[in-house]
């Protein structure tokens, strides 16, 4: 078959199978235009999941007659001012957007210049133009896609259905609206009740406003600030504290100059940086956005515009891990359970059954009952009784004294953070009691993340410090895990766990960190073995060290059912205060669990 060249009309069509792959793709791209135009407040209206129609209104700068005839012709755009592809400031560039869309649609736009006495239309049928027309607008433009595909009747088989493809449209807006709160958004359809998301303030509080206002108040009150910077190149945002997680990553949202973006770089750095926070089947919640001059990122990657690369990749992700690990350890004390709202939803008043009441009961003989000068008269009151109407008053017997006699809390100890311990109950929790409210600590999860902290700031000092055992531990294995160990063996002597053959499926225990005191080397041993069957060879090597410092900390730690002393439970309290992190253990689970005051009251009414 010989050569030869494509006409027109397949070309944009071509064109349209990369920029037009559903109705989400038209509303990013138009929307973006709107953005890039200047507006201030961007209207889009679906209907059919954008299928049938897709209207875009905005208030932006608009465009002359003469521009408007040269918007839907291939590859003519505003956004670049020469053909160096490192200066792009604009969402859009590429110039393919309107033809692509007037290819496979019905595309019609209606814009009024500043410059102009009145409106312009012109709409594109399957790839072909009408002429230029007058026509009425305000200001600004008004885009409008109708019968999507009709042009290509196949693509429409590949589309979902109309509610998968709104939500699609939706997530779309969302994207775009978290990236600029200066901006005014109302997302309306047939599929949905409408949206409207005002124009937020500038500044961190303007973009935690629009961030809340998408993505729920829990987001809100989770959100930790993050700010960091070097050579240029500034990441800030917002992320959740840790005990705000979801089941997959969808709840990270990225954004490099404004545009949103799903970088691999990124993604991976938030991971890196929750390590030591989160579950491994547990996801962050975050807002980053990363702001550098344009020629230090290439935005020409993918058709979408949704892939970015940077030049120096290594600075942004260091920034992002830095910025968040040191929000992260700010806020280290912030969890769930400190959210009075959380915790009085997890407590339901208790139905308690009735006491069970001798038959031979008489209330007379109660301890409540008055003496003295009293008793004649409370006897006579009672005798006027009935028999049937004294059982309205039959409250039981009192079935303990429930006066308690205890030395009050220092006053000192009330003041802190975590007050001043009162009790142990089930040998697991801890009571503490502050100035005004009380504090319950799961006591093996907050010695896991004291004993974590430790051994990472000792490994990072001068290493661990090792206890050399009078007679080594013999720990039986099957070979494969002992092959599994013996090959990260120096990994682990770094963590202070001196390990080396001792014949086959048997691993002798030489030495262990000190920190840790005599443990279970066995079930350690088998736990760390698990832990490396995940990691391959991909896992850098601080990620795995990392994963040796979380499993050593958890054997290492006051095991749940131990009995502690009063001076032990205070102990604990203060270490935690002065702990980083001590807010949630190294899985990922709070360590304490804080109940104001206020909030008792509202759980008995009294406010």
């Amino acid at each position: 078959m010989p050569v030869r060249q494509l006409p027109e009309q397949v070309i944009n069509r071509i064109a349209a199978g990369e920029v037009v792959e559903r109705p989400a793709s038209v509303v990013k791209e138009l929307v973006e235009n709107a953005i890039d135009a200047g507006a201030s407040r961007i209207d889009i209206f679906t209907d059919g999941g954008g299928r049938r129609r897709i209207g875009i209104t905005d208030d932006g700068g608009g465009m002359t007659a003469a521009d408007l005839a040269l918007a839907v012709e291939r590859h003519a755009t505003s956004k670049l001012d020469d053909e160096d592809l490192l200066q792009i400031r604009t969402l859009g560039f590429r110039g393919e957007a309107l033809p692509s869309i007037g290819s496979v649609a019905r595309l019609s736009i209606t814009t009024r210049h500043k410059s102009e006495p009145h409106a312009w239309a012109l709409s594109v049928d399957g790839g072909v133009k009408s002429d230029v027309v007058p026509a009425a607008l305000n200001r600004g433009t008004r885009v409008e896609v109708s019968d999507l595909f009709h042009a290509t009747p196949a693509r429409l088989k590949f589309l979902k259905t109309d509610r998968t493809e709104a939500e699609a449209i939706r997530e779309v807006v969302r994207r775009l609206a978290m990236a600029r709160p200066d901006i005014a958004f109302t997302l309306a359809g047939e599929e949905r009740a409408p949206v409207t998301w005002a124009a937020a303030l500038p500044g961190a509080p303007g973009r935690l406003t629009r961030l809340g206002d998408i993505l729920g108040a829990d987001f809100r009150s989770h959100a930790i600030e993050v700010r960091s910077e070097r050579d240029g190149v500034v990441v800030e945002g917002f992320a959740a504290a840790p005990a705000l997680t979801r089941a997959n990553a969808l709840g990270q949202y990225l954004f490099v100059n404004g545009r949103p973006v799903r970088d691999k770089l990124i993604l991976g750095a938030v991971r890196a940086a929750y390590a030591d926070y989160l579950p491994r089947d547990r996801h962050p919640v975050v807002a980053l956005f990363v702001t550098l001059d344009s020629r230090e990122v290439d935005a020409n990657v993918h058709p979408a515009k949704t892939e970015v690369r940077f030049r120096n990749a290594g600075l942004v992700r260091a920034l992002i891990v830095h910025a968040l690990k040191e929000g992260l350890a700010r806020e280290g004390r912030r969890t769930a359970a400190n959210d009075g709202g959380a915790t009085i939803t997890a407590f339901r008043p208790a139905v308690v059954p009735p006491a069970p009441r001798p038959s031979n009961w008489d209330w007379r003989n109660s301890p409540s009952f008055p003496v003295g000068p009293m008793a004649a008269l409370a006897g006579a009151a009672a005798n006027a009784f009935a028999e049937a109407g004294q059982a309205a008053f039959d409250v039981g017997a009192p079935t303990a004294d429930a006066r308690l006699h205890e030395q009050p809390a220092p006053s000192d100890l009330l003041d802190r953070p975590l007050g001043a311990a009162r009790t142990q109950i089930h040998d697991t929790y801890v009571v503490a009691q502050t100035r005004d409210g009380l504090v319950i600590v799961d006591q093996h999860a907050a010695h896991e993340r004291i004993v974590y902290e430790r051994l990472k700031a000792s490994l990072a000092e001068h290493g661990v410090q090792r206890q050399i055992l009078l007679i080594p531990d013999i720990v039986e294995l099957d070979e494969a895990t002992v092959e599994q160990l013996l090959s990260r063996a120096e990994e682990l002597a770094s963590f202070g766990l001196a390990i080396e053959s001792f014949g086959p499926g048997a691993v002798a225990v030489r030495e262990t960190p000190s920190l840790l005191g005599k443990i279970d080397a066995a079930a350690l041993l088998r736990d760390l073995a698990e832990h490396m069957e995940e990691w391959g060879e991909a896992l850098p090597l601080e990620r795995r060290l990392m994963h040796v410092a979380a499993t050593m900390a958890c054997h290492g730690s006051v095991r749940a059912g131990r009995r502690l002393k009063p001076e032990e439970m205070n102990a604990l309290l203060r270490e935690m205060e002065e702990t980083p992190n001590s807010g949630q253990c190294n899985h990922g689970r709070p360590t304490y669990v804080e109940l104001k005051l206020s909030d008792i009251e509202k759980l008995f009414g009294r406010r």
